[in-house]
């Protein structure tokens, strides 16, 4: 008899394998347990300031546990949402939709552009995630980041 799967035992794979992860609410076993579970190979921490008060998710000792266990990780402080911008993340619609609109022309510089290119080239061959704090996916710069990697990779994939 086959085995029901819930709904959290599923995957957040999408078809050009690039996801979202935020750490909110977990410890650094939880989170790095949520990553081999998804069978993620890169991690890209698009946090501004790759600092944490969470034990092990600081940049330097994150990518070592990374390492350990086979994650490759990257930090693309171009990528991250100034402090600045983010309370319109858990404001009402019209200030989210704000926030999200200031942090895309934000990400249209050059540095940004060719960060978005090259997760999107590493997300064609295997998984990446996009990293920040937030668990609430629709309520952190990781959603806006991660359709513009996703046009981008509709992009590489017709040409």
């Amino acid at each position: 008899m086959a085995r029901e799967v819930a709904m959290s035992d599923t995957p957040l794979f999408d078809a050009c394998g690039v996801v979202g992860v935020g750490y909110e609410g977990l410890d650094v076993f939880q989170f790095i347990e949520k990553l081999k579970k998804d069978q993620v190979s890169l991690l890209v921490d698009i946090r501004k300031t790759p600092i944490s008060r969470k034990p092990g998710l600081s940049k330097t000792r994150l990518s070592e546990n990374l390492k350990a266990v086979g994650i490759e990780y990257k930090h693309a402080s171009c990528l991250g949402n100034p402090k600045w911008n983010r309370p319109g993340f858990s404001g009402d619609p019209r200030e989210l939709e704000e926030a999200r609109s200031t942090y895309s022309k934000l990400m249209q510089n050059n540095e940004a552009k060719q960060w978005i290119e090259w997760i999107a080239e590493q997300a064609m061959t295997r998984t990446v995630a996009l990293m920040c704090f937030e668990a609430c996916e629709e309520r952190c710069h990781r959603y806006v980041t991660i359709r513009e990697v996703r046009d981008r990779i509709g992009k590489l994939a017709t040409a």
